[in-house]
């Protein structure tokens, strides 16, 4: 597979991921193999309490294709995603894939984005929701949340994309940095639809995958930041002042 632009890099949040660690770690790593390019950001902070800070140093150790972002000041999951996206940005990568670790995203689909990437598209988003696309064993409570999340965000925001809650996705640099001077303001899962939202003129392409949920968890608090930050944009909207990043 040609792959145009080598200097890419993966941005995976790592929270308690010793029990997947290995097979993550296989299959990361097999994909640089064949590609011969790219570089890892493991962005690791206190919410993680087992081995994975230690997993993550030791393979850092072994292979310099590694990097560890060690990020105490983390206050959410939104706030580990934008830490290696400015981590990645900074040390001049062109482009930039985040992913979710415990084997939810399927690694070897990062060809794919980066092909999408390479094609003139400035976003890669994965979507479940497409032709080619699943939820693969996702427990009934994420499914729901997931598919109402997209329908509401269709609804109230005019969304256009299939799937507006997915977090496996792929950006050029200059869309990075943009992000990264936009205040966010999810602190949980809606992060992901926020940015969807944000980054609706932009030349985007939608990119299958397949999607494995690990626990159907989703907190009371994640969910009043979900509908208040839609609510915010809703207003937005409608009065004629919608932010775009």
């Amino acid at each position: 597979m040609l792959i145009y632009e080598k200097n890419w890099a993966l941005v995976v949040p790592m929270a308690n991921e010793e029990p997947d660690y290995v097979p993550l770690l296989a299959a990361v790593t097999d994909v640089l193999d064949k590609l011969q390019c790219g570089t890892v950001y493991f962005v690791v902070d206190n919410v993680s309490k087992d081995a994975t800070l230690e997993l993550c140093r030791a393979t850092a150790a072994a292979d310099p294709r590694f990097h560890v972002v060690w990020a105490p000041e983390n206050r959410s999951i939104a706030d580990a995603y934008l830490r290696g996206l400015r981590e990645a940005v900074e040390r001049g990568h062109r482009l930039i894939i985040e992913m979710d670790a415990g084997l939810s995203h399927d690694p070897y689909a990062i060809p794919m984005f980066l092909r999408v990437l390479n094609e003139g598209n400035e976003c890669a988003l994965g979507s479940r929701y497409i032709n080619g696309g699943s939820n693969v064993g996702s427990p009934l409570k994420r499914r729901f949340f997931s598919r109402t999340g997209t329908i509401l965000a269709k609804l109230l925001l005019g969304a256009g994309l299939k799937d507006m809650t997915s977090g496996y996705q792929g950006y050029h640099a200059d869309v990075v940095k943009k992000i990264l001077e936009t205040k966010i303001l999810s602190t949980a899962h809606f992060y992901q639809t926020e940015l969807r939202y944000l980054l609706r003129n932009r030349r985007i392409m939608e990119v299958p995958i397949h999607y494995r949920a690990p626990s159907p968890r989703v907190s009371q608090k994640a969910i009043k930041n979900s509908l208040s930050v839609l609510f915010h944009y809703f207003v937005k909207r409608i009065t004629f002042s919608a932010p775009e990043v």
